[in-house]
């Protein structure tokens, strides 16, 4: 099964691709935002260069679980791709996603210039893997980790 992941954000989204069989993801360049609205016809352009059979949103839930208004965003985003391109779409929460992405930049070459890197990217590549994770261990009749 062929994934896109999407970590969204108010001035970019993160974007990863990813494959059930390898079970691994790949950071791809970042979009732009414009208040969280982005440009449609560059998530089209996407959709239809991977063919994903699932869009993964990550779900940026408050460490207790609750929901912000940044959750409810990254809900309509999510809905809204499905109602303009008719692909599924699955909710992934990505509580730190965007924490340990800076901190593996950092590990990897200390710098806190976070603009010269996918960060964002990054991040969708971490909830394209827990989404892998969480598909595995379920498979094996095992709660996630």
């Amino acid at each position: 099964m062929q994934l896109l992941a999407f970590d969204y954000g108010l001035k970019n989204i993160g974007v990863a691709s990813a494959h059930t069989q390898t079970g691994t993801a790949t950071p791809q360049k970042p979009l732009r935002a414009k208040d969280g609205i982005p440009n449609w016809p560059e998530i089209e352009h996407l959709l239809n260069e991977w063919k994903p059979d699932t869009v993964l949103v990550g779900l940026p839930l408050n460490m207790d679980g609750s929901e912000s208004e940044l959750s409810a965003r990254a809900r309509k985003f999510a809905n809204r791709i499905h109602g303009r391109f008719g692909v599924a779409v699955t909710l992934v929460d990505e509580r730190l996603s965007s924490f340990e992405a800076k901190g593996e930049v950092m590990a990897r070459g200390g710098s806190r210039d976070y603009g010269r890197h996918p960060v964002d990217s990054i991040a969708a590549r971490i909830i394209a893997e827990t989404f892998l994770q969480t598909a595995e261990s379920d498979s094996k009749g095992q709660p996630p980790t």
